[in-house]
């Protein structure tokens, strides 16, 4: 059974489809799927239907480019993660809501027209919070009447909605093409689970289960982002992803300024910012990150711009004040696709709060890493499992 795309990654590359032995998986209920909309979707369904599995928890995921920028499963969100999330008073989240809300608040500047990938049946709390946010398309298992009805009303009616076969189990091959030559290889059906956080390496080994639970997120995560990948997590959720760099050392220091920039947007001065009424979350967004940059505050603070965002002029928030509020947090997660081939990952996350970290091992530098890891009382295990996704 086919599917016709209206074309390939870019317009020129022409005809496209989707194509399977037998019936397909999905069903499209409204719009029109894309080339690029169909592998964030199905790469995040895998990764939310995992995280589901995994925690007994309802997941979602926040797809761009066939990299997830957040993932997290449905605990339920504080007045903090609310107001930094954008949720307004009085609105009942459901777990699933929750989910979302988390997953896409990981990273809300990445995720600005994602696709999402949800493990359980759309809720209306769910719709009700996409019908606000901007989003290319969503993937789930079902959908209750009510929320398919609102989903619809999307980009003036163009959303795409995808409903997943729950019962769907791929073959045990997968192959592509390119330039020509096929290639195959046996779908990645690693089962991720608390087993592969046994193998402690370092003198600290306690892990509570808030942290073991983090990691789990982290790691399945990173099975469905483009390698070299790193992911930061806190708190049932992603953090900071950083996807698709050639050296680790990179992919450690973007996600780790991603996850310090989730945490200074709890900072009262971060939450308190004087924004316009007038101002989309989106351009709230924008204004955030760049009042959070060393480099392009002032963009945002200089006379005769601050005016576009606010309604005083905010105080600088300095290095300084940053460095101390970041000094609060001393519980994060780190997960890694493959071993790290130097201590200089562990100084720089270690800068990012982390204390609880898993990596495959069998670097010719593990002691190195160890030693790193030992002396700022870190909690590293070896998974024994590389996770490339390509």
């Amino acid at each position: 059974m086919n599917y016709e795309l209206k074309y390939g990654c870019n317009p020129n590359q022409k005809p496209a489809k989707i194509s399977i032995d037998g019936e397909l998986p999905i069903e499209i209920l409204n719009g029109k799927a894309g080339y690029i909309n169909l592998l964030d979707a199905l790469n995040g369904y895998q990764l939310v239907r995992e995280l589901m599995q995994a925690t007994g928890l309802p997941a979602a995921a926040s797809f761009k480019h066939v990299s997830p920028a957040g993932a997290a499963i449905g605990l339920p969100l504080n007045e903090t993660l609310k107001k930094m999330y954008f949720v307004e008073d009085g609105i009942e989240l459901s777990p699933l809501a929750c989910a979302y809300v988390r997953a896409r608040g990981a990273d809300r500047m990445s995720s600005f027209g994602d696709f999402v990938s949800v493990s359980s049946k759309v809720d209306m709390s769910l719709a009700g919070i996409l019908h606000h946010e901007v989003s290319d398309g969503i993937i789930a298992p079902d959908y209750d009447e009510d929320a398919l009805e609102l989903l619809k009303t999307k980009k003036r009616g163009n959303y795409t909605i995808i409903r997943m076969d729950e019962n769907y189990v791929p073959a045990p091959i997968e192959r592509r093409m390119v330039y020509g030559i096929t290639f195959e290889q046996g779908r990645n059906d690693l089962h991720i689970d608390e087993d592969m956080l046994k193998t402690i390496v370092t003198e600290n080994k306690t892990i509570p289960e808030s942290a073991k639970l983090d990691l789990l997120i982290a790691l399945i995560t990173l099975k469905y982002t483009q390698s070299n990948s790193v992911c930061y997590a806190e708190g049932g959720q992603t953090i900071g992803v950083g996807a698709g760099q050639q050296s680790r050392i990179h992919c450690t220091r973007l996600a780790g300024g991603k996850a310090d920039f989730w945490h200074l947007r709890q900072c009262p001065k971060v939450l308190e910012l004087p924004f316009r009424p007038d101002i989309p979350r989106a351009n709230r967004d924008n204004a955030i990150d760049l009042y959070l940059s060393d480099e392009e505050c002032g963009d945002v603070l200089d006379e005769g711009k601050w005016q576009n965002f606010f309604t005083v002029r905010p105080e600088i928030f300095t290095r300084e004040e940053k460095r101390a509020w970041l000094a609060n947090y001393t519980e994060t997660s780190l997960a890694s696709d493959a071993f790290f081939p130097f201590s200089d990952n562990i100084e720089r996350a270690y800068r990012s709060g982390v204390r609880y970290v898993a990596q495959p091992g069998g670097s010719v530098r593990d002691e190195d890493v160890i030693k790193a890891c030992n002396e700022h009382d870190m909690v590293m295990v070896f998974t024994g499992m590389r996770l490339f996704h390509h």
